[in-house]
């Protein structure tokens, strides 16, 4: 037993092993008193009851369209309120003093974990950026975004919504169809044009591999987000998700580094004969309408140089942000009009008034006309945001109305709560343009009203949105008279990364007759 005795003596505590360990000992003391400090603080925040080491993740853990209701049910505790997912906590932002505390801040700019699971197909760029990489970004599209550049695109938009009605026309007897995917399938072709300068053709072939693979990633995206099973790299890769969600990332990957090669070329040949493509262009009259992608590679060159991966970030984020969510709030708009017929009626007469009954291409001085239009679409906004949610992770302690929200902790404003504060817009649910007439909105609170968010990052393509929007949908209103069939007590709603109605939009469609 020698061996024995030498090996316990060669593995007996030294004053180093002591030293360690009470370093350890310390440090775990230290975190659980931090956490104790933590806890008791978020503690003093309404909320729900919780349970040990779970919190209420019992109570989020049913189907997608519950845990919206669920997550508005928690707002009920108060304008602030809190929940624990496991052990971390969640506050949520429904009152608009508490929203501009946060979204005004230019502290508190880091996106929330949840946008992680989009690093993966939308890199870092500017909707998932933080810090020094943000702000330079940021600061180098704001240009891209500029009012005579939008201009160029409405042309692609009139082109595309002609394609959409045209197929609306064969849908217009009278007969229940949901109209979500035509308009959906209209918007994934605009931006698709518009930001890569590709022509996609969706809505000629809504079963082509780009499209099923933007849709089929989008949906991943969303199930890791509301199932923290699925959360961890591994468990989401045994899962076997991870290999659908590799494959759609290729073909989308492929597609963007494709065009951008291409475009790239393109620019370079233009470069190199500068010269005589503007007399070519002076001589025909026209200028060549340049796409978002190619604004970027030209600022590449003469602001700030970008790779071909820094250019991917940007025209994957804005594929991603420029469609579902613009294809939402026109859908969100078209019930809401077909719900209320004297509405409906007031829209048609403002848009006689402007086109007379005829079919011509929509101008920008058009587009300054259409108040009551706007503001449908701006009412339907307030009661069916796009993005129902907007989250933050705090880097640093906060205080807002008295509660003291400590770092780390994820801070999301509840648009879909925030607007129907009583406070801001009497009786709530109701759903009326006349809102956002200018002298119902000066008293307002400027953050009672967050669609496109608020503060320094806030959306950067909000004007083109609503351009778009605007267009799209009175296309659909000058060729016809829509009628909602579902009830707004029986919709039942999807808030994920866009709030949508669980079984999409069913319509009647009545053609217009000429006026």
């Amino acid at each position: 037993m020698t061996w024995l005795r030498t090996d316990l003596l060669k593995w007996a505590p030294t004053e180093v092993h002591y030293v360690a360990l009470t370093a350890i000992l310390a440090l775990t003391l230290i975190w659980f008193f931090k956490r104790q400090r933590r806890i008791s603080v978020i503690e003093k925040i309404p909320g729900p009851k919780t349970l040990p080491i779970l919190g209420n993740a019992l109570d989020i853990n049913v189907a997608p369209q519950e845990l919206f209701n669920k997550l508005c049910e928690f707002c009920t505790y108060g304008k602030i309120s809190r929940v624990w997912i496991g052990p971390q906590p969640y506050c949520l932002i429904s009152g608009a003093a508490a929203a501009e505390a946060i979204l005004s801040s230019q502290k508190h700019l880091d996106k929330s974990r949840d946008y992680n699971f989009l690093h993966p197909w939308l890199g870092t760029g500017l909707l998932t950026s933080t810090g020094a990489k943000w702000h330079s970004r940021r600061k180098l599209l704001t240009p891209a975004f500029h009012f005579k550049i939008l201009e160029d695109f409405v042309e692609v938009f009139n082109q595309q919504s002609d394609c959409m009605v045209e197929r609306l026309h064969k849908r217009a007897d009278g007969k229940v169809f949901d109209i979500f995917p035509y308009i959906t399938l209209c918007a994934l072709d605009v931006i698709c044009e518009t930001a890569m300068g590709r022509v996609l053709g969706a809505q000629a072939d809504s079963e082509s591999q780009y499209v099923k693979a933007l849709y089929r990633i989008g949906a991943l995206v969303q199930l890791r987000q509301a199932r923290p099973w699925l959360q961890p790299d591994i468990l989401f890769k045994l899962s076997g998700y991870q290999k659908e969600h590799d494959a759609c990332l290729k073909l989308l990957h492929d597609f963007s580094n494709e065009t951008i090669r291409n475009r790239r070329l393109d620019y370079m040949e233009i470069k190199k004969n500068k010269d005589q493509n503007t007399a070519e262009d002076e001589a025909i009259g026209k200028k060549k309408r340049l796409a978002f992608l190619d604004l970027l590679l030209e600022y590449s060159e003469t602001v700030s140089p970008l790779s071909d991966e820094d250019i991917r970030e940007e025209v994957d984020t804005f594929m991603f942000e420029g469609h579902d969510t613009t294809a939402a709030a026109i859908n969100w708009s078209l019930y809401l009009i077909g719900s209320n017929p004297e509405v409906q009626t007031r829209v048609h007469e403002e848009l006689d008034s402007i086109f007379g009954g005829s079919d011509r291409p929509i101008t920008m001085a058009d587009l300054r006309e259409m108040k009551l239009t706007e503001n449908c679409i701006k009412e339907a906004l307030r009661l069916f945001p796009s993005v129902p949610f907007l989250a933050r992770e705090l880097k640093e302690d906060i205080v807002i109305d008295d509660y003291c929200i400590p770092s780390g902790t994820t801070v999301t404003v509840v648009t879909y709560c925030l607007h129907r504060d009583p406070e801001q817009f009497p009786d709530p649910e109701v759903f009326d343009p006349d809102r956002f007439l200018p002298e119902n909105c000066k008293s307002r609170h400027p953050y009672a009203y967050v669609p496109f968010s608020a503060g320094p990052r806030n959306c950067i393509g909000q004007k083109f949105a609503l351009m778009e929007e605007k267009i799209l949908l009175s296309h659909i209103m000058r060729s016809f008279r829509v009628e909602s069939t579902v009830k707004r007590e029986d919709l039942k709603l999807i808030g994920e990364l866009v709030l949508r109605p669980e079984n999409g939009n069913p319509v009647k469609l009545f053609p217009r007759k000429a006026h």
